[in-house]
């Protein structure tokens, strides 16, 4: 590959200023918001033609993983059906299609009728991504959002259940989510700001009307708060939730009143979080009021806005995050996590509580559809990195009648039994006890330190990568490779202190986090020094460049997916999407202090001439998250300053945004290619 030449960005030096500190910009002309600048167009596809080249020894190693990855995958696979109001709803595949259709019968073993074939809407799109997809109350319309361009802008279209028709409705611009009035005929969606990609309006449309006609519900001007929208499990109320990342406020209305407006339960309180499941006249409450991991609470609607009139249910615990809850009408059922596993605590009305026991080292727990208010069965979903996801049905009034409902078909020889799940806690540079998930091939471990590592991170937002199932990784671990995910800080893994402990001025555990993991892992004997590759998207993407500015010398390769790369930049540009609503992510670069800590960390702004792993960088042109230009100039700096001869390889979908390619196969591509950059390195082609 010796006669491969990289692309050279030109460099024009644009100079930023803030807080008496000046930086150049070299590369800063690679952002073209139209997206169609001549010369960054044909950057980009220099880029492309060069990785396509360095990658041509992988390309055979590649397809076969594709092969496998999607080989493994049941071509028929179906979700269990669930009865709501007089039919069973499910989604199923079929074949080699990409998209999911969704079905409902009156009886189980009745006939099908077909709601929607998401590959006939697909078709002839590079795109496609299926949102929201909505039933009326009475049965007779669906609505459905769809994506076409990879921007997460959805237009909304309505079909007549009973003609097989559309509707001449086509709402544009919304952010995916669509409830319905009682009365059938009104709709609700959430509108995006062009520019920012905010929803921030909540608008009503009228069957029938045009959308221009359509009634401003809610206008939201702190841009700091997203939007979402959804419905009581009793119908009753249409909930609008507005949520920063430490601040939450619940407005309802009634649904049976489709002109009405919507009111706060209870106006926002900065630093308060809460938010609520009703039943009857009383709204059950998670809420972080004096509980930093929350406890559970109720109030009557008349009187919510009082919190003094709130009576505890479940008391506040610091070794107990209180994560989620579903009302019925005998039980309550609050999903908690402790030492970061997740549990099931089930409250009846008139009984003592008591949990539902799982086995398993590390898994993933949670609460599966359960659609109606008035049942004693309770449906959860179940994994772990060994065990496929399970649909259990638990009957309430008996706590340890549990039934097996499905669990996700792994074609080939998959055996469970031949794979080992541990979870261990590696101690931090500070003391701090880090959760690592473990997973390998029972045979293809050597408990000796030879062992290749492929480690994966994350750590914001306060969101938990869950110790789950993939059946991809069954491509490396049947290859040798121990695959540990750490849970660093700015996840939520134990708790809300772990995720504050990981963001604004403490952001730089998490990098350590990562590190001392690596480290202790290579020093357990769990994998070789030299053979330890990484991964992260988006966020984690970020991780990944601050660990390989900090650390490089503990990878032999990492990938950055659709990375957060140049923070001070971004955050600093409030025209661009999702950055003043993340200022108490990340701190507001506009105060000086805050601007100082994000510069020390940056990946972007503290890139220096010294050697750097293997690197394979990806990018969506159309990513609405992370903008195409931030890994694309860190690419052009990097090739600037790394003094090694390792492969720095980046991969622009011209179609695709910030999830990649869409299509259940597809997607299975961009794993593919990582994983043969990665196997091909290691030498394990």
């Amino acid at each position: 590959m010796s006669g491969i030449i990289p692309p050279i960005a030109r460099k024009q030096p644009h100079v930023l200023k803030h807080h008496g500190d000046e930086r150049i910009d070299d590369y800063y002309w690679l952002r073209d918001d139209d997206r169609q600048s001549p010369e960054v167009l044909a950057h980009l596809a220099a880029e492309n033609r060069y990785h396509k080249a360095s990658f041509a020894p992988f390309e055979s190693l590649q397809q076969t993983l594709f092969q496998e990855l999607v080989g493994r995958v049941d071509k028929d696979e179906s979700s269990v059906p669930y009865r709501w109001h007089g039919h069973w709803y499910y989604k199923r595949y079929r074949g080699d299609d990409e998209y999911p259709l969704f079905g409902r019968k009156h009886a189980l073993e009745g006939e099908e009728q077909l709601l929607l074939d998401a590959n006939e809407r697909a078709e002839g799109k590079e795109f496609y991504s299926l949102g929201g997809l909505s039933v009326s109350p009475d049965e007779t319309l669906l609505a459905i959002s769809e994506d076409t361009l990879s921007r997460r802008i959805y237009t909304i279209r309505i079909k007549r259940l009973d003609q097989e028709s559309w509707l001449e409705d086509s709402l544009t611009d919304t952010d995916g989510e669509i409830v319905w009035a009682n009365d059938n005929k009104h709709l609700f969606y959430i509108a995006k700001d062009p520019q920012t990609l905010l929803g921030n309006r909540v608008y009503c449309h009228r069957l029938g009307d045009p959308q221009a006609n359509d009634r401003l519900v809610y206008q939201e001007t702190d841009d700091s708060f997203y939007l979402s929208i959804g419905k009581s499990l009793d119908e009753s109320r249409i909930l609008l939730t507005h949520e920063s990342t430490l601040t939450s406020e619940v407005s309802v209305l009634d649904a049976h009143q489709a002109e009405g407006h919507f009111k706060p339960l209870l106006p926002r309180e900065t630093g308060h979080e809460y938010s609520v499941a009703k039943r009857g006249d009383e709204y059950y409450i998670l809420t972080n009021w004096q509980a930093v991991n929350f406890r559970l609470m109720k109030a009557l609607e008349s009187s919510f806005a009082d919190k003094h009139s709130w009576q505890e249910i479940l008391p506040a615990d610091e070794s107990r995050r209180l994560e989620d809850l579903l009302v019925l009408k005998d039980y309550l059922v609050v999903q908690y996590r402790q030492q970061g596993l997740s549990q099931i605590l089930i409250q009846p009305n008139d009984a003592p509580a008591y949990e539902l026991s799982f086995d398993d080292a590390a898994y993933v727990v949670g609460l599966d559809v359960n659609p109606t208010q008035d049942s004693h069965y309770l449906r959860i979903y179940y994994a772990s990195p060994s065990t496929p996801e399970s649909i259990y049905q638990v009957d309430l009034t008996q706590a340890t009648a549990r039934q097996l409902l499905k669990q996700q078909r792994v074609l080939g020889n998959f055996d469970s039994q031949h794979y080992q799940t541990e979870r261990l806690f590696i101690d931090a540079r500070d003391g701090a006890k880090v959760p690592v998930t473990l997973v390998y091939r029972k045979d293809r471990f050597r408990q000796d330190g030879s062992n290749p590592l492929y480690q994966y991170g994350y750590g914001a937002y306060g969101y938990t990568i869950e110790p789950d199932f993939d059946s991809a990784i069954l491509s490396l671990l049947d290859r040798g490779i121990v695959y540990a995910v750490a849970h660093i800080r700015g996840g939520e893994m134990l708790g809300r202190p772990w995720y504050d402990a990981g963001r604004l001025m403490q952001k730089q555990n998490s990098f350590n986090d990562f590190v001392d993991v690596t480290q202790a892992l290579v020093k357990l004997g769990y994998c070789a020094r030299d053979k330890v590759v990484a991964s992260g998207g988006s966020a984690g993407g970020l991780l990944m460049g601050a660990v390989i500015n900090q650390a490089p010398q503990h990878y032999l390769a990492v990938a950055a997916h659709v990375p957060f790369i140049d923070v001070v930049t971004t955050m600093l540009d409030e025209s661009l999407p999702l950055t003043t609503n993340e200022y108490d992510e990340w701190g507001n670069p506009n105060q000086a202090e805050a601007y100082r800590y994000m510069l020390s960390y940056s990946p972007y702004d503290n890139i220096c001439r010294q050697a750097y792993p293997h690197l394979l960088v990806t990018t969506g042109l159309h990513d609405s998250q992370v903008q195409y230009f931030e890994p694309a100039k860190w690419v052009a700096k990097l090739r600037e300053f790394k003094q090694d001869d390792h492969l720095l390889l980046f991969h622009i979908d011209m179609e695709a945004g910030h999830g990649g390619k869409s299509g259940r196969y597809r997607h299975y591509e961009d794993t593919a290619e990582e994983y043969a950059f990665f196997l091909g390195l290691l030498g394990l082609a």
